[in-house]
């Protein structure tokens, strides 16, 4: 019989090259995810393959590799960078005797850690019910034995798989009721806004880009911002006056990452809602990072797969402190302002878009001017 390992705070990093030019930035990040999350990175691991390995995801040399470094550092959990099957898990754990999990759940347990609303929990947890109830095929021998007979909770003959099963369906369906409740009174509220004409503006972007920073710099809201990956999950809503053009609703958003959990994704469908149906994004980018043009192409990625890339955006180059880069505004083809350089940390070049905010909202409400519906702000 084998029982799953319980894991720790010291941790090993276990990462498999299989070409990727975007290799070394992903165990970068894969490194503060560890640190956001708490933990202490003991090792990091590397190898390189063609492809995974069906049983392992490494070769069985590079898992002993992995299992002795953790003996040796004292840490009672290895992390992989990379998704693993439940099978591959198992076989790990059983292995190396200690607990293995995979980047898709330390990155569920970041957002457990981070959401504060009622929705944000029930959310996190509908994505981690869904993500662990994979892991019970085959992932926990114990979990086959057969319940009692005639009259024991789960019905005779049925096995702690089948009951453990049944049992998390039956919770994924009542957390689905609930988010689906709060999601017709969001729906309420978006479409009393439409009815008043009020204009939705939502922040997106890679994590750690800036948004919150952003948000406060606007509306001086003092949600919570910090230099690291997921510091803020829930989204928030503030009004914000735009001189000329009137008030504005803008919303900061979760921030995306590379490989972001499809579970996530589904789960925080309600509020990736709010972007959805937005009539403008404020696509934040991180101007001093030397992978902005992926990071950009994976917010864009998230953004088609939720239905938003049709919302018409303007990308704002944040962290010109850091870059070197000059305040700055450019314009399209038709001369709409389609992307703003600036700091959201110390100001400077706020007011260029703050501009650019009262122009696309005059636009909109000029009933004159209608090649503002079909114009995409964004990256040439």
């Amino acid at each position: 019989m084998f029982e799953r390992p319980e894991g720790g705070q010291v941790v090993v990093l276990a990462s498999v090259n299989f070409g990727d030019p975007d290799y070394l930035e992903s165990l970068s990040e894969l490194n503060l995810l560890a640190s956001g999350a708490g933990l202490t990175v003991a090792d990091v691991v590397q190898g390189r393959r063609d492809r995974p390995d069906p049983a392992h995801f490494v070769g069985s040399g590079k898992a002993d590799e992995i299992a002795e470094s953790a003996r040796a550092h004292g840490a009672d959990l290895v992390i992989f960078n990379h998704e693993l099957s439940p099978v591959q898990e198992r076989n790990l754990e059983k292995r190396m005797q200690c607990r293995v999990l995979d980047r898709t759940a330390l990155i569920l347990h970041i957002f457990a850690l981070r959401a504060r609303t009622n929705e944000g929990k029930l959310q996190v947890e509908l994505a981690q019910l869904r993500h662990y109830a994979t892991r019970l095929v085959r992932g926990w021998t114990h979990l086959e034995r057969q319940k009692g007979g005639i009259g024991m909770r789960g019905g005779p003959g049925e096995t702690q798989l089948e009951l453990d099963r049944r049992l998390i369906a039956g919770k994924i369906k009542t957390i689905e009721s609930r988010l689906a409740k709060l999601e017709r009174t969001r729906a309420m509220q978006r479409r009393a806004r439409q009815r008043g004409g009020v204009i939705s503006v939502s922040l997106v972007g890679y994590t750690n880009a800036g948004k919150s920073t952003l948000f406060n710099s606007l509306t001086h809201a003092g949600v919570y911002a910090a230099d690291k990956l997921f510091a803020t999950l829930d989204t928030t809503s503030r009004k914000l006056w735009l001189p000329e053009a009137g008030q504005v609703i803008l919303s900061d958003t979760v921030g995306f990452i590379t490989h972001l959990p499809h579970t996530l994704v589904a789960a925080f469908h309600a509020t990736l809602e709010e972007t959805v149906h937005a009539d403008l994004l404020l696509h934040v980018v991180d101007s001093a990072s030397p992978n902005r043009d992926r990071q950009v192409e994976e917010v864009n990625k998230v953004l088609a797969e939720i239905g938003a890339d049709r919302v018409p955006q303007i990308v704002v180059m944040n962290k010109i402190d850091l870059s070197g880069l000059a305040p700055m505004e450019a314009r399209d083809e038709c001369d709409n302002i389609a992307r703003v350089a600036l700091s959201a940390l110390n100001g400077a070049g706020i007011e260029l878009l703050r501009k650019a905010l009262i122009e696309f909202v005059l636009a909109r409400r000029n009933p004159t001017t209608q090649q503002i519906e079909t114009e995409s702000y964004g990256l040439e």
